[in-house]
């Protein structure tokens, strides 16, 4: 009798208990279920789609066949996913392109050159290669002599963001000149005209992006048009920038130097600023002194005291595409 009543009240208490239990079980499963729906709901897709063409210069490519297909892809997954350098790129863009668009169009380049800068030195002006190529269009020390820079121990211009776009501006039209177009042009500037011309004469064609190159110069035009595609919509990227994210113009008034300074840390001084931001402003000061030799001149720009501080909510994107808060 005893122990048929134990096993009585033991039904009972499992009974107890399931019932206490299985709202949270429930309501654990409900959670789970929403946890589920939600995830699938705001599934994105984790590649940027490629196009059918890309237009570069006023020429369109065909990126159909499948080996430009799949080299676009490579390089749109790169940028996607190269989080912080994409977004600095697109921030320090900000600040360069207003200074380097104007002198390409001055100049005869397509404005689309702005965006072999871009992969070039990821819009720093104070990039430098492990091969010694420097400044926002990488030249190397004899390049940058032979195309009209200054390079020495005190002086680099290839850090000058206006002197070195002149002379890749010089490069680019000297090219244009050999090629007769300019996905040539581009190519060339990554392997050397040379090597361009000697592929296609050995290839038995003109077309470049037919030529089979080395890896780097191979994946060079696609990262060209990829950074294309990630300036005309970062979004599609999946980076959402608002205005005062980005970097804005530096304000600064210039002063003609035509005599040696011989300490630039007490010229700074003179000048009402400090030597790091003369530094950081003139990036082709090389020394602490400037040597002005057979009467050449040179531009130092000095920041506005005034305008230096940070004030994003004044900050002007280049492109209203860059932004979200339009």
């Amino acid at each position: 009798m005893i122990s048929r009543l134990k096993k009585h009240l033991s039904g009972i208490s499992v009974a107890v208990v399931l019932l206490c239990v299985s709202p949270f079980l429930l309501s654990a499963h409900c959670i789970g279920s929403d946890k589920e729906k939600e995830k699938v709901d705001n599934n994105r897709y984790s590649c940027v789609e490629v196009p059918e063409y890309v237009v570069f210069c006023g020429d369109t490519i065909d990126l159909t066949r499948y080996d430009r297909h799949e080299r676009m892809d490579r390089e749109l997954m790169a940028f996607s996913y190269m989080h912080s350098t994409s977004i600095q790129t697109i921030k320090r863009a900000n600040r360069y392109f207003p200074i380097i668009v104007p002198i390409l169009k001055e100049k005869g380049i397509p404005e689309d050159f702005k965006y072999l800068m871009a992969i070039e030195s990821a819009c720093n002006p104070l990039a430098r290669s492990g091969a010694g190529a420097a400044g926002l269009w990488q030249f190397m020390p004899t390049t940058g002599k032979e195309y009209g820079l200054e390079v020495d121990s005190h002086i680099d211009e290839r850090y000058n963001v206006v002197k070195a776009t002149y002379a890749a501006c010089k490069y680019l039209k000297n090219a244009y000149e050999k090629f007769g177009d300019w996905v040539s042009v581009a190519a060339s500037y990554n392997a050397g005209q040379r090597r361009i011309s000697q592929q296609q004469e050995r290839q038995y064609t003109d077309e470049t992006l037919d030529l089979y190159l080395v890896e780097e110069t191979a994946r060079y035009i696609y990262r060209i048009f990829a950074v294309k595609l990630l300036f005309d919509d970062p979004s599609e990227f999946g980076f959402y920038l608002r205005s005062s994210d980005l970097y804005p113009q530096i304000h600064y008034r210039t002063v003609k130097i035509s005599e040696t300074i011989t300490d630039l840390v007490r010229f700074a001084k003179s000048q009402g600023t400090t030597y790091a931001l003369l530094k950081n402003l003139n990036p082709w000061l090389r020394d602490t002194s400037l040597p002005c030799r057979n009467g050449k001149e040179y531009e130092i720009m000095i920041p506005e005291k005034d305008k230096m501080n940070y004030k994003p909510e004044f900050t002007m994107p280049y492109s209203r595409n860059w932004v979200v808060d339009k």
